[in-house]
């Protein structure tokens, strides 16, 4: 890529870097200087209760929503430094899975994924349709690429946004509660292209419920509620039993909820 993007970081920098990110709205405090770091190839979770700013966090790493205070660093690059034709490049940087899909009910799965490539990468027809089958393919959907969302299930839905973000070769994957619509049966085949995704390198920022998964695939969690990050280590640290964690005892509720 052409353009600020294209320098990176020194070798060993971190590939993302949050900075004393601020934000508020309606006069409420959602984000209060909140900074944290991802490693290529690294995966990190947050959890805590709903409203505590994780969602906000990820909209304001992805610069679709624009933080008060702070910025975002991607391959040593300031997203706060670049004018709108690059923040655009940015965010072209960093694929976003959201918890309802927003997929185009109109399209197909294959041409769901295959609508960016054309409009924002310029690809022609065959081209774009064509990388759109091999990514359904890497999330096990090859077999579904001219069904239309409708008779898709909900994990079916997220595997065809989370091939949509592929398409874009994204640096970062944010991923914000990617399970949470989906009926408990479908969750499993959801993460395992979260996990296939991770042991194939891909660097990740997720946040989640789902307590097992988070302490089987991650090195560190984040908690974060009332806008800050309160704690963060390791699963071992954090969940072990006995923990006094403010995580602990958050996900040992959920765990007593959920049954998981």
């Amino acid at each position: 890529m052409a353009g600020p993007m294209a320098r990176g970081a020194p070798d060993g920098a971190p590939l993302l870097e949050v900075r004393g990110i601020s934000k508020s709205m309606g006069g409420k405090l959602l984000l209060d200087d909140v900074s944290l770091s991802l490693s290529r190839g690294e995966l990190k979770v947050l959890i805590g209760p709903s409203g505590g700013g994780k969602s906000t966090l990820l909209q304001c790493v992805h610069f679709l929503t624009i933080p008060d205070k702070g910025d975002v660093l991607l391959d040593g690059e300031s997203a706060r430094e670049m004018g709108k034709r690059n923040i655009c490049l940015f965010r072209q940087e960093i694929g976003m899975i959201f918890q309802d899909f927003n997929l185009f009910d109109h399209l197909t799965a294959r041409d769901n994924v295959a609508v960016a490539l054309r409009r924002v990468k310029r690809l022609r027809k065959a081209e774009a349709h064509g990388r759109a089958l091999a990514e359904l393919e890497r999330v096990g959907l090859g077999d579904k690429a001219g069904l239309y969302p409708a008779q898709l299930s909900g994990g079916q839905k997220q595997r065809v946004s989370i091939a949509r973000a592929l398409a874009m070769d994204p640096k970062v994957m944010l991923l914000d509660e990617p399970t949470s619509a989906l009926d408990p049966e479908l969750i499993g085949e959801v993460l395992n292209v979260i996990q296939s995704l991770y042991e194939g390198g891909m660097t990740m920022l997720m946040v989640t419920h789902q307590v097992g998964f988070a302490r089987h695939i991650t090195k560190e969690i984040l908690f974060m509620e009332d806008g800050r990050i309160t704690e963060r280590g390791s699963p071992e640290d954090l969940l072990a039993e006995g923990s006094l964690s403010r995580a602990g005892a958050f996900c040992s509720k959920l765990s007593e909820v959920t049954g998981r």
